[in-house]
């Protein structure tokens, strides 16, 4: 048996079939973990979802900011619509209500059931240790399983007034930080507060408060390694108990399957797919 993370698939399915194809992956025996932004920009999002909800108890994923994304889209939540979505094959799907009710309901964070590795979309703040973003995960599963997630996607999730985290947070503020910290975080400071500007990969030759968030002395969940996507402009990296996944299949990188049990990273080479943003080169320290 091997377990496999995979970085962002964004729609790209057949790289990812590519990919299963050369680790020569068995569907009876090996487990696939996705670091979360299985849709949205590449020209296959409803089959990536539906392959991953099919895996079952032999896949894991997290959600990311792309998820909730598309989770927002399906619930009539049009002013973040982007003319680079790629979801319309999702909505107009005969399975689509099947397909949202399953993604809901997906987690912000997995642990390795026996050794100290967790995977999460962005990262996990400083401040927090690993149980205790389990804990502030769970309450954000606990909405998105409720009643309540419509209104909690639709009114409450978008936007990045509330930066800083302090434990006295309350509704839906705290539930938001909680979101952006797992699903949309690069930069912080040392306790927490999310820098959204800055997306380039760390500048090695200067120092400021605002670092990215797995290099602060201050750290308190560096007893965990931690598997995290989202940072395609900080290519592959293992290095500060940590482990970027995201290598930019869709920009034309590569798509990236890290086995846990002999500490490989397989890589496939991508044919570009949509075209990068324009980052901010982040000045800030390594």
């Amino acid at each position: 048996m091997a377990t496999y993370i995979i970085g962002d698939l964004q729609g790209c399915f057949d790289p990812l079939q590519q990919l299963l194809e050369k680790i020569n992956y068995q569907p009876k025996q090996d487990e696939l973990w996705f670091v979360g932004d299985i849709v949205n920009r590449g020209p296959q999002s409803l089959e990536c979802l539906r392959f991953v909800k099919s895996l079952g108890e032999r896949g894991q994923m997290v959600l990311g900011n792309h998820d909730f994304h598309l989770l927002a889209a399906s619930s009539g939540l049009e002013k973040y619509r982007s003319k680079s979505d790629t979801l319309e094959d999702i909505f107009n799907a005969p399975d689509h209500d099947e397909l949202i009710d399953w993604l809901r309901q997906q987690p912000l964070m997995v642990r390795h059931p026996t050794q100290p590795i967790a995977m999460v979309h962005a990262g996990i703040p400083p401040q927090w240790t690993v149980d205790q973003a389990a804990i502030h995960a769970n309450e954000v599963q606990q909405i998105m399983r409720s009643d309540d997630w419509r209104e909690f996607i639709t009114q409450h999730l978008f936007g990045s007034k509330t930066k800083v985290w302090h434990d006295a947070l309350t509704g839906w503020e705290r539930l938001r930080y909680i979101v952006n910290a797992f699903a949309r975080m690069r930069y912080c400071n040392a306790q927490g507060e999310l820098d959204f500007d800055l997306k380039g990969a760390p500048d090695k030759h200067t120092h400021a408060e605002h670092q990215a968030w797995f290099l602060h002395t201050n750290r308190r969940n560096k007893d965990h390694e931690i598997f995290f996507g989202h940072w395609s402009t900080l290519g592959a990296m293992d290095a500060y108990q940590v482990h970027a996944t995201d290598t930019g299949c869709l920009w034309g990188g590569q798509l990236t399957a890290f086995c846990l049990e002999t500490r490989v990273r397989h890589t496939l080479n991508c044919e570009q797919m949509s075209k990068p943003k324009k980052s901010k080169v982040a000045k800030k320290s390594l």
